[in-house]
């Protein structure tokens, strides 16, 4: 990265509406789909509990917040939404599983609140579209989570600004399916060592991403790549 042609910017100086206007995704892109992760410097995406809000600090929470107010829907892997205990719904929750298994802590929701994206062979399908309503389970392949369809269909419902929280497994497929559009990313001053996850795990991938902009808060770095 070239420091010289990038937006420097200190995060501090930013109010809320200028923050959310350097995250708003391009007018006539949708349907976007972007990723928030954090990594510690030696590129540990988890921290010592091994979920990533073992790394989370008050810088990543601003921006956190920001593409939460600006998304329609947030994609998640089904087991990063049990690890992590997800359970903020102020934005519909879209479920990666193949297994079609709903986390216990997001049953019983009020209806489109979850929905979960699977495939035909998967194991609990049934009983997923008995918890969530048939209407708000999509199958989009047969054994594996189509992952561009699930884009399309995510914006024929309206939900055109996607944000992405991993797990790294899923953060690996979506690049593998070249739907990826953003990446925002989080560095944390912290050294973990240990045997950590990275941001992406799984199968090789290579893609080339641009920088958009680096906001500095402290010793955070938090930035911004396109494709």
């Amino acid at each position: 990265m070239s420091v010289e042609s990038t937006d420097v910017r200190q995060l501090d100086d930013l109010g809320d509406e200028e923050l959310a206007a350097l995250y708003a995704p391009p007018a006539d892109a949708a349907p976007w789909l972007r990723v928030n992760m954090i990594s510690s410097l030696d590129g540990a995406a988890t921290g010592a509990d091994g979920r990533s809000g073992g790394l989370n600090n008050e810088p990543d929470h601003r921006v956190f917040a920001a593409l939460r107010a600006l998304c329609d829907a947030v994609v998640v892997g089904a087991g990063t939404a049990r690890d992590e205990g997800y359970a903020d719904l102020s934005k519909p929750l879209v479920l990666v599983t193949r297994r079609a298994s709903v986390p216990e802590g997001l049953r019983g929701e009020e209806p489109g609140r979850v929905l979960l994206a699977t495939t035909a062979g998967a194991e609990h399908l049934d009983e997923a579209r008995e918890l969530l309503g048939a209407e708000h389970v999509l199958v989009v392949g047969e054994d594996e989570v189509d992952l561009p369809r699930l884009k399309r269909e995510l914006g024929e419902r309206g939900l055109g600004d996607l944000l992405a929280e991993g797990g790294p497994s899923l953060l690996r497929d979506l690049l593998a399916a070249d739907v990826v559009d953003e990446l925002d990313l989080t560095w944390v001053p912290r050294l973990l060592a240990g045997d950590h996850p990275r941001i992406a795990v799984g199968d090789p991938v290579d893609l080339t991403m641009r920088s958009a902009h680096l906001l500095v808060s402290g010793s955070t770095l938090l930035g911004r790549w396109l494709r």
